[in-house]
């Protein structure tokens, strides 16, 4: 059991009041995630049913943590005691509760409760396909920016200047209809949708709003500073009736406004919730108060902010080291030689040292003065594990067989690899699909459209067709029909087939293989299908070396092992594979989250550091037009520009070191360079140039332990 005299008294406070609206403030490193669990823990305690407790966070690796820690701190329950799911309290991503919402509910809105959900490059296959239809001739859209433009018109931005031009927004209404027409024709729903599709149901089916009131009575929402309009909506729409609702945040933290965050939600509670109960949580737990002090004094520049003053029991610890730089090569070179002298000569672990950034480009001569060095590094931002090429391949098909009438899964993967169904003959295939409102799979197996094409390309196109219902009914599944209405047709519900016929229906054709003995494993089926494919053997021919050829087969093997837990559900494969399929497409930053793996050096970008934590740490590029960014002059976010600064310094436990430079190279050119302004924001007292410091004479105890270390380290 718990015990909530483990809290600091503010903690305790917070995870105390449990009923009514309450914000809680937590600073950096403040122990919100202790807070948040000990306090789920203590209402069930007094009783609350934990089937009754909602926490949504914004990454699935929170989600998970916060899980792992509840369970830990509730009691153990029997399988006599009753299902599993009354005993625990949901605790998901905003996105995961909506597709939870969506599968109970969304046939209200016209959709299938077997909806898939796009991710960006199936999104992306969704426009390019729009696009063929509506650009003129040689004229080249960017897929990419028209996706960008709907997400803003699909949540509220519809006032933005860019807008303001009839012809432009007349555009984006177009193109918005058609793609929620072509989403919708194909029964799936892509990232936005989840949220605002639950807001639609919530708006029209008051019904359902009410049963998830009776069923989510109490509210916990963590990172709150990082909340859209969409989100904010949704939490009240939940909450504004039984009043039960906890949000954790920190304004000084929020840093996401280009992407929707509005810091208002946090700073304006008392509007929508006058009697809300305010904690702040001020003692930080990770850094020593030199690093602290300079936090305060930085953030204390922005006026449009909750005050709160962050300290610490560890003490005053070292002074900022500030470095000045002629070049940005010279600093890299030189970050590097000091990590390298710690470790040597202080045996402080790579592992133990992160370098952050403000832009990505700024990582290209750190990484050349690691590699040069030796220094192990571990760069997180970098390409994810499921955006290589044969992962996206690899789900293209699984996606296929799941919804053959999906056309932009199936024209990513119809001549991959290549089984004689060419571009030339995949668009003579899309053009008829278009002229017959049907799916790109119904041209194929219509007998008017396959008999204009030569013998040769036919049986390829017959063949394909076989393949597909071939692993539909080992799924399964039934065989697609053969004339299904179009994905791009308003309206058209039957284009995302449920499965039917049970596990041992057959398609029509003699040619499927008879099932093996044993339970049937979607390792074992994947693996035999990208072997019959060739898949396998094309992933080793196309690369330049055989060493890369086996890493994407060993990347596609890796995902395959994760297909199934380790005990097989007794759920039908189909269902398996959907369940696989969702998992993927809403864990896409587990990549992201994954740990760097032995001792390396942490490369990362501000922006992705924000609940990070390292012993030492290096700002990089203190620079105007670097940070604050060239941009936030423009923009007005010069704000949002300094908290990024703030989190950045509130990353350091016990070192932190940042630096500038006078020239940075551009295109191989130098270009003068200037200081931030935020530098001068920083206490002259805290602050110790390197130059100085580095005149400083050696103790003699100092001295002898780094002898020692080095010593050590050579042997």
């Amino acid at each position: 059991m718990f015990n909530l005299d483990s809290l600091n008294p503010q903690q305790r406070q917070a995870a105390e009041t449990i009923r009514g609206p309450v914000l809680i403030l937590a600073g950096a490193g403040t122990g919100k995630t202790r807070v948040l669990t000990f306090r789920i823990a203590h209402m069930v305690q007094r009783g609350i049913a934990p089937h009754h407790i909602l926490g949504v966070t914004f990454t699935n690796k929170a989600a998970r943590e916060m899980h792992e820690r509840v369970t830990k701190l509730l009691p153990k329950h029997k399988k006599s005691d009753g299902p599993a799911a009354e005993h625990r309290p949901t605790l998901c991503t905003f996105h995961s509760l909506c597709v939870r919402i969506l599968r109970e509910h969304i046939e209200k809105l016209g959709y299938k409760r077997n909806f898939v959900i796009y991710d960006t490059s199936d999104q992306l296959g969704a426009v390019k396909k729009i696009l063929s239809g509506i650009s003129a001739k040689g004229e080249k859209t960017d897929p990419a920016a028209v996706l960008a433009m709907l997400s803003k018109f699909k949540n509220g931005g519809t006032h933005a200047a860019a807008f303001d031009d009839p012809s432009i927004r007349a555009l984006a209404e177009h193109v918005r209809k058609r793609y929620e027409s072509a989403l919708h024709a194909c029964n799936a729903v892509d990232f936005d949708d989840l949220i605002l599709l639950t807001l639609r149901l919530f708006n029209e089916h008051p019904e359902a709003l009410e049963a998830c009131r009776a069923k989510y009575r109490y509210v916990m929402v963590d990172e709150y500073q990082d909340t859209n309009n969409a989100q904010f909506q949704l939490v009240h729409s939940l909450t504004r009736e039984h009043r039960n609702l906890c949000v954790v945040g920190d304004d000084d933290q929020s840093i996401y406004g280009w992407r929707g965050a509005e810091i208002a939600n946090l700073l304006d509670m008392e509007k929508h919730f006058p009697e809300v109960k305010v904690v702040k949580l001020e003692q930080n737990y990770r850094s020593t108060n030199t690093i602290l002090k300079a936090a305060n004094t930085v953030i204390k520049n922005n006026t449009q902010r909750r005050g709160k003053q962050l300290w610490s029991d560890k003490g005053d610890g070292a002074k900022i080291t500030l470095h000045t730089f002629e070049t940005d090569e010279d600093e890299a070179r030189t970050v590097v030689e000091n990590i390298e002298y710690a470790r040597l000569a202080k045996r402080m672990p790579w592992s133990s040292q992160a370098i952050l950034f403000r832009t990505n480009i700024q990582s290209r001569p750190i990484e050349t003065a690691l590699r040069q060095a030796g220094v192990r590094y571990h760069l997180i931002g970098g390409q994810s594990f499921f955006d290589r090429r044969e992962v996206r391949d690899f789900l293209a098909y699984l996606k296929t067989f799941i919804n053959p009438h999906d056309d932009v899964n199936l024209l990513r993967i119809a001549n991959t690899p290549a089984r004689g169904l060419s571009d030339v003959t995949m668009e003579r295939l899309l053009k008829a699909s278009h002229e017959r409102q049907g799916s790109v799979f119904s041209a194929m197996k219509n007998p008017l459209v396959t008999t204009t094409f030569q013998t040769r390309t036919r049986e390829s196109i017959e063949s394909f067709v076989d393949f597909v219902e071939r692993m539909r009914a080992e799924l399964g599944g039934q065989p697609a029909p053969a004339h299904l209405p179009s994905c791009d047709r308003e309206g058209d519900e039957e284009a995302s087939l449920p499965f039917s016929g049970g596990i041992d229906a057959q398609p029509a054709s003699s040619s499927a293989p008879a099932r093996s003995t044993g339970p049937f494993t979607l390792q074992t089926w994947a693996n035999r299908f990208l072997d019959e494919t060739g898949y396998f053997a094309e992933l080793r021919r196309i690369e330049k070396t055989a060493e890369a050829g086996e890493n994407r087969v060993r990347n596609l093997k890796d995902l395959l092992a994760t297909m199934e837990p380790a005990e097989i559900q007794p759920n039908p494969p189909y269902a398996r594979l959907e369940k696989f399929l969702e998992d993927v497409t809403l864990d896409s930053d587990r990549e992201n989250e994954k740990e760097s793996g032995g001792d390396a050096v942490t490369l990362i970008t501000m922006h992705s550091c924000k609940g990070l934590e390292y012993p030492h740490v290096h700002i990089i590029g203190l620079e105007d037009g670097l940070l604050p960014h060239s941009r936030s002059k423009t923009e007005g976010t010069l704000d949002e520009e300094r908290r990024l600064f703030y989190v950045g310094i509130t990353r350091a436990m016990l070192t932190l070191n940042i630096s500038h430079c006078s020239g940075r190279k551009k295109y191989g050119q130098l270009i003068p360079c200037h200081p931030s302004q935020f530098l001068n924001e920083l206490p002259a007292d805290l602050v110790e140039h390197a130059s100085e410091k580095a005149k400083e004479p050696v103790k003699v105890e100092s001295g002898k332990s780094m002898f020692a270390a080095m010593r050590d380290a050579l042997d």
